[in-house]
């Protein structure tokens, strides 16, 4: 049996608010009113809770290579997980590994971001390993940083190596470099990183 339609269904962005509790106040109290009455938009904030829990439960686990923002990272740690940043300044090296008691490792890329609508990330393990482009990235210019977490068991397959990750800004007239990066990763070796 097929839920009714609503008349006037909350748009996916407002539910999305309203679940992450960043409505105000009187916006909240509307959206909790329509969706108690209306099967149709409580089915989709329950689509969207599941949806929630898919993500988290990826997340958690590290499946997936996410560029992501400080928000996320400080939801990550007020939920428990123990998260290992690595800040490597424009065009400079951080030397990083990961032991067993991370749940993430984020690298924090700084860059002058102002005034760039696309930045492409580029990403080369190894000498001349190949390259991973990923398109359009997510970043929030005023943080002067693209944050990134690979996924955390690819890290730890890794034997010692240098991970180097290019940022590019591109645009109609094509592209330019912003910042090249460089990862020594070494494997843990059971001595406590600095």
């Amino acid at each position: 049996m097929n839920a009714p339609s609503c008349q006037a269904p909350v748009d996916w962005g407002t539910l999305l608010e309203y679940w992450l509790g960043e409505l105000a106040c009187e916006a909240e109290a509307h959206v909790e009113e329509h969706y108690l009455g209306c099967v149709f938009c409580s089915g989709r904030l329950e689509q969207l809770a599941a949806l929630a829990q898919e993500v988290r439960t990826l997340t958690r686990s590290s499946g997936v290579n996410m560029v992501i923002n400080d928000r996320f990272v400080q939801r990550l740690a007020e939920g428990g997980l123990r998260v290992r940043e690595y800040r490597v300044p424009l065009n400079g090296s951080v030397s990083c590994t990961v032991t067993p008691e991370d749940d993430f490792v984020v690298g924090r890329l700084e860059a002058a971001l102002e005034g760039v609508s696309r930045v492409d990330m580029v990403t080369v393990a190894g000498g001349d390993g190949p390259e991973t482009r990923q398109e359009d990235i997510p970043f929030v210019p005023e943080s002067g940083a693209v944050l990134f977490a690979p996924r955390i068991g690819d890290l730890r397959a890794l034997p010692a190596t240098v991970v180097r990750v290019r940022l590019f800004a591109v645009d109609a007239g094509g592209e330019r470099m912003l910042g090249e990066y460089r990862f020594n990763h070494t494997s843990y070796d059971g001595q406590r990183p600095e």
